[in-house]
């Protein structure tokens, strides 16, 4: 008889301390597909977990570089290219009187690619997920503290697993199903 699959196994802890010194145990036993869910941030959580730098600010910056080319660009098209007026004497490709439009479109072609990287590298919209299936996890908004170990971990044994996890002085241990 087979088992059914899982998400992973969480650990609810009682205070942020004991969820960062945990994170800090798992981390250091190997296992690398973990994530904690707090009511609040915990600033040492982030070292905890070892969470790499994400994608998002060299997303934000190409997409600052190509508002910049494309407000620029079309103000030179446009002055320079498929309406070339000579009015007053003034130059068809005028460097200062494209820059107001050069930055605004910087900005909003950054501002797009902030938001939009941002919903992306986060999965989001994400209207379900696997943790909500744990009924204690409710209390991850008020006032408890999670650690989930994904069953995707090179490293996860349900048993082994588990039994690590009870070590860590936990106030309960929870299958988290799919």
């Amino acid at each position: 008889m087979t088992s059914k699959p899982i998400y992973g196994l969480m650990a609810e802890f009682d205070n942020p301390s004991a969820l960062v010194s945990a994170a800090r145990s798992a981390r250091n036993a190997g296992y690398r597909k973990l994530d904690a869910y707090t009511p609040y941030p915990v600033e040492e959580l982030h070292e905890a977990l070892n969470l790499h730098k994400n994608k998002l600010p060299l997303l934000v910056l190409i997409g600052g570089v190509f508002g910049c080319l494309a407000g620029y660009g079309l103000e030179y098209w446009t002055s320079a290219v498929a309406y070339p007026l000579n009015i007053g004497g003034r130059p068809f490709h005028s460097i200062l009187s494209f820059i107001p439009v050069a930055f605004e479109t910087t900005i909003l072609a950054a501002a797009v690619t902030a938001v939009l990287g941002m919903l992306a590298l986060n999965g989001l919209p994400m209207p379900y997920h696997p943790v909500f299936n744990v009924e204690r996890f409710a209390l991850a908004s008020r006032n408890r503290f999670f650690l989930c170990i994904e069953a995707a971990d090179p490293k996860f044994d349900r048993e082994r697993t588990a039994k690590f996890l009870e070590e860590l002085g936990p106030r309960e241990v929870s299958e988290v199903a799919e």
